[in-house]
């Protein structure tokens, strides 16, 4: 293998639909559990994840809401149109955005600073410098701004699909149901599983929740040499004081704290200090965990069945050894499991 992620993932294993529509709940899909200390890999289902949790321990969800995040918008006067995807909102009130064209190659109308695009129903916006970090990445300004903005988005986007998916599926599809705060790119999927009833059976066990938020980024920019860098995004967290307050005392009374989704790993690992306390804190991160970051605060992570190579598979080597989740998702891919947001779940704990 030329690199311990690189493992043969089949077409027909990359989750076309949400579950629902394979016949099944949300919380019925698979999930795979790996214990931390004696590296022993379980198959189960996802509705039974109390069997690895024990009282006092600590969920941290990430409960960031899924934007319609993907525009349909036309140059003018020139004409040329092109689907618009958000990748992140700036402090400026700007955006960081994807310009894909719609006709012959993604990156070929004429591309540049100072294109007026317009979206329609009086939106329009205005392409300013590339960015820096991520060259496939503009600055846009767009005409209308907060409620009125967010009300133009959920009129004229629709969820950022990817070709994998069968469908253009609604965007309730692609939120948790505990979402609230609007801003993500694309869905903090590792969540998605949890219903209501299963949150309510796991507090009565004694399991806590806490909720941050951080607004996730695209997943990919169109462009295989790219995305082969995983260049990092930076994205936009939340930590309230409660949610400080109940990893710290986690922690303080001996138990374990819980990551839903790599997001929750990047949020508290940016802001938690040398000891593992964690602070209330605004702020935009651009962490990169592999196995040379030492876990300061996070105990464990539930997330989903990630991509060959991806850089979330190096996210999982500070929890544990390369080879192990090597041989667990080729274990995982015998068994069939189903990729991506609409898929399957991987708990290591």
């Amino acid at each position: 293998m030329a690199t311990p992620f690189t493992f043969t993932l089949p077409i027909e294993l990359l989750a076309k639909e949400p579950p629902e529509r394979r016949g099944i709940g949300r919380d019925r899909v698979r999930l795979m559990a790996i214990d931390r200390i004696t590296n022993k890999v379980e198959h189960t289902r996802f509705d039974r994840v109390s069997e690895f949790l024990r009282p006092g321990d600590l969920l941290v969800f990430n409960s960031s809401r899924t934007l319609p995040a993907c525009l349909n918008g036309c140059e003018v006067p020139r004409g040329n149109c092109m689907e618009i995807r958000l990748a992140q909102h700036l402090p400026d009130d700007s955006w960081l955005v994807l310009l894909l064209c719609q006709k012959g190659d993604p990156f070929s109308c004429g591309l540049r600073s100072g294109m007026q695009i317009d979206f329609g129903q009086g939106l329009t916006g205005t392409v300013y410098e590339r960015d820096v970090n991520i060259p496939r990445l503009w600055k846009l300004r767009f005409s209308k701004s907060d409620t009125e903005l967010m009300d133009l988005l959920y009129r004229l986007g629709r969820p950022v699909r990817y070709e994998y998916v069968s469908a253009p599926w609604e965007l309730d599809y692609y939120q948790t149901v505990y979402a609230k705060e609007p801003g993500s790119a694309e869905m903090p999927s590792a969540g998605r599983a949890f219903t209501w009833k299963l949150l309510f059976d796991l507090r009565r066990q004694g399991v806590e929740t806490a909720y941050i938020v951080l607004h996730t980024g695209l997943s990919s920019y169109m462009d295989d040499a790219l995305d082969a860098q995983h260049p990092a995004s930076e994205e936009e967290y939340f930590i309230s004081e409660l949610a400080a307050q109940k990893i710290n005392q986690t922690h303080f009374r001996g138990g374990r704290v819980i990551a839903v989704g790599t997001t929750v790993v990047r949020a508290l690992e940016s802001v938690a200090d040398d000891t593992g306390k964690v602070k209330a804190e605004h702020g935009y991160t651009r962490l990169h965990i592999t196995a040379n970051h030492r876990l300061k605060t996070v105990d464990g992570l539930l997330t989903g069945m990630h991509e060959p190579e991806a850089s979330h598979l190096d996210l999982l080597t500070a929890f544990l050894s390369a080879e192990k989740i090597r041989d667990s998702y080729e274990e995982a891919v015998q068994k069939q499991y189903f990729w991506h947001e609409f898929g399957d779940l991987n708990l290591i704990v």
